[in-house]
């Protein structure tokens, strides 16, 4: 056998270890499911065998299902073979846990999706009391369900109700929460848990699950009889809809197949639960999450954008530039990842500032390398440039003004090493230009952080004409540093992610304009699956920003610049003294006693069409929209690969993740229909609908997106 060894001593108890030949973690793969039943049937004909422990060759336990086999089954498994396929893996489950000895798992490390459901099926769990030790079923998070026992088995053991909020959550479980909770029955140090197992072996008088026995049943098997059971099923429901709306089939599916599972023999229901997990594995939502959310964003992480052949060159201090709300964010990440950090303002207290919000950060998140006090004191706040002479990166972080970032630039460099590479944290301004001011382009590079930076994950990498492939290399080992995901652009106005959302915003002003009602755009966005309708956000970034933008945009354009089409809407907002919320208001206003409200006045200066629109046309306007843009992205050589598309769309600004992306969209709604579909709103709306030539082009050619 190639993934499964067995250990046999002077006792009855082997010890069955789990060992991956071709992964650094044991998966869930057609090769292990056959390993696997043919050792249980092997140990369960041998008489000599009283007991089993299962544990693992790695440090891990096991991570589940292989997401690269199962990201192909949309389009390419039938419902029928996905059900056959959930059954196999159910099967072996069945036969290990009927086995007729005891089964104890030996979980010596981290033990989630189909790792945990091979564990639920032993008789016994022991976990090692280690940080990394997590237990659950995070199937949700990629559009499935448990697919091999988890949703029956983890209410029957530990009760539906907290059941129904680890598997709709997905969420891991620590060691000490997973004993409280049941999911396991000892907690000891990691070189302990064989010794522990053997331990419950020796004890074990039963190898009968439960659920097996005769009389076997629970409360809320008896359905909606129980007012309390009604009760925790239409709440539940009435959650999953407020936190995941109706995009996601997932979260309902687990709901009904624990609902009826659990009023079904055992058998019955993991026939049930086999059908539920077909149905999501063929669909195309599983497909997206899985292929941009863990495969794109694995492969990113991993360099899959790095140019090769360059030796890695971590960053071991850092100066930034600007000691406002970005710069002591990008200080506070470097500083927790172990770089030291000189965090440089225009003054001393300003500098200071800076590190002030650094600490006030720390109080809300984990401190990573070493204690809060210990981050803190990699950060010098300071005035100084002449600190940068042996910094290897210097991130600028200043205020988006042309002047202002080549001053800044011309001050560092004047001290920097000849090896130092100088990176702008720009969200609009072109690199190319930016490096006007630099003595080095070719060690210029854009690195576009996202707000808050110690919360989102992404970091857009920008290419300047002049960038060298050593300087984006080295860039990239800073990214992987700091435990962030990136995407590669090259270099033009708004770069991706900026141009794209733009589009949003403005998508959101112009129906405003168009007399639709306020409250029905900012639904219509919810009800895609954005997480803030676009006059909120408006309100947020203020229209300020947007406007600047346009208005740069046309000054060195001209005009070749085509004005976006909430440009008015916008304008007038900001002439009535409404631009946004740190101005006092803008399409919301802000009670101090309340939740803030659509401000009443819209209505004045934009009111309501008799004729309104319906939901699913706004909402395709939004995703339509930004789907056209990022195509033309593609198409003028601003993005080079559909991963790095779908990545900035989802970790970005929020596209939602159900779709995959921009480009996953168009790619499940198909290709042919989305076209017929854009040149639909382009009649009716504006150019800015029209497909893309490279769109056309895929459509011509029969030429699938990815």
């Amino acid at each position: 056998m190639r993934h499964i060894r067995i250990e046999r001593d002077v006792s009855d108890f082997p010890t069955v270890i789990l060992d991956n030949a071709d992964e650094t973690m044991n998966v869930v793969s057609e090769a292990w499911l056959t390993e696997m039943t043919e050792v249980i049937a092997a140990l369960q004909a041998d008489e000599t065998v009283k007991g089993i422990v299962i544990t693992s060759g790695k440090r891990a336990f096991m991570a589940g299902a292989d997401l690269n086999a199962l990201v192909n089954a949309y389009g390419k498994m039938t419902p029928t073979q996905a059900y056959a396929f959930s059954q196999r893996a159910t099967a072996m489950h069945r036969a290990l846990e009927t086995i007729g000895k005891p089964v104890v798992a030996a979980l010596n490390g981290l033990c989630l999706g189909g790792g945990f459901e091979l564990a639920l099926a032993c008789h016994y769990r022991v976990l090692a009391d280690e940080p990394d030790a997590v237990v659950g079923l995070p199937e949700v998070n990629v559009g499935l369900l448990p697919g091999s026992g988890g949703t029956q088995r983890l209410p029957r053991l530990i009760g539906v109700k907290a059941a129904l909020e680890l598997l709709l959550s997905g969420r891991s479980v620590a060691p000490g929460e997973a004993l409280a909770l049941r999911m396991v029955d000892a907690v000891v140090p990691r070189h302990e848990v064989i010794a522990k197992a053997r331990q419950l072996l020796t004890s074990a008088t039963d190898a009968q699950r439960p659920w097996d026995k005769k009389g076997f049943g629970l409360p809320e098997s008896r359905g909606l009889i129980l007012p309390e059971t009604a009760v925790m099923f239409t709440t539940a429901t009435a959650g999953v809809v407020a936190r995941t709306g109706y995009n996601t089939p997932a979260p309902a599916a687990i709901l009904s197949c624990v609902f009826e599972g659990i009023q079904l023999p055992f058998d019955r229901a993991l026939s049930i639960e086999s059908k539920y997990f077909s149905k999501l594995l063929t669909h195309p939502v599983a497909r997206n999450l899985i292929r941009t959310g863990f495969i794109a964003k694995q492969a990113a992480e991993k360099g899959a954008r790095r140019p090769p052949g360059i030796p890695a060159r971590p960053v071991h201090k850092i100066g930034i530039l600007g000691a406002g709300m970005m710069g002591a964010g990008i200080a506070l990440v470097s500083a927790k990842a172990g770089i030291d950090v000189v965090l440089i303002d225009r003054d001393q207290a300003s500098a200071h500032s800076g590190k002030d919000r650094c600490a006030k950060l720390l109080e809300k998140t984990p401190a990573g390398k070493g204690s809060a006090q210990d981050v803190l004191h990699r950060i010098t706040a300071t005035d100084d440039y002449g600190l940068l002479a042996d910094v290897n990166l210097v991130v600028e972080a200043v205020f988006e003004d042309l002047e202002t970032k080549a001053d800044v630039t011309r001050k560092a460099e004047a001290v920097l090493a000849p090896t130092t590479i100088f990176s702008s944290n720009t969200s609009t301004l072109p690199i190319t230009r930016l490096a006007q001011a630099s003595r080095r382009p070719e060690q210029f590079i854009g690195l576009h952080f996202f707000s808050p930076v110690e919360r989102m994950g992404l970091v857009e990498v920008i290419r300047g004409r002049q960038t060298s492939k050593e300087t984006l290399a080295h860039a990239l080992d800073f990214i992987k540093q700091l435990r962030k995901t990136p995407i590669v652009v090259n270099d033009s106005r708004g770069f991706y992610t900026s141009r794209v959302f733009q589009t949003f915003i403005h998508e959101g002003a112009a129906m405003l304009g168009e007399g639709v009602e306020p409250a029905r755009i900012e639904n219509a966005a919810k009800a895609a699956g954005f997480p803030i309708g676009p006059l909120a956000l408006l309100d947020e970034v203020t229209m300020d920003l947007p406007l600047k933008i346009v208005e740069q945009a046309l000054q060195q354009e001209g005009k070749k610049f085509a004005v976006p089409a909430g440009t008015p809407i916008m304008q007038r907002m900001q002439q009535e003294g409404r631009s946004g919320r740190k101005r006092g208001g803008g399409f919301y206003e802000y009670p101090q006693d309340a939740k803030k409200r659509l401000w009443p006045g819209l209505a004045r200066f934009y009111p309501a069409s008799p004729q309104q629109p319906a939901q699913e046309e706004l909402k395709a306007r939004f995703l339509y929209v930004q789907s056209v843009e990022t195509t033309r992205c593609l198409e003028e050589g601003v993005l080079e690969t559909v991963q790095d598309a779908d990545l900035g769309a989802v970790l970005g600004w929020g596209f939602p993740p159900w779709t995959g992306g921009t480009i996953s969209y168009i790619d499940t709604v198909g290709v042919d229909v989305f076209m017929h579909e854009a040149d639909r709103l382009t009649s009716l709306h504006g150019p800015r609908f029209a497909p893309s030539g490279w769109l056309r082009e895929k459509a011509r050619a029969g030429a699938g997106l990815y």
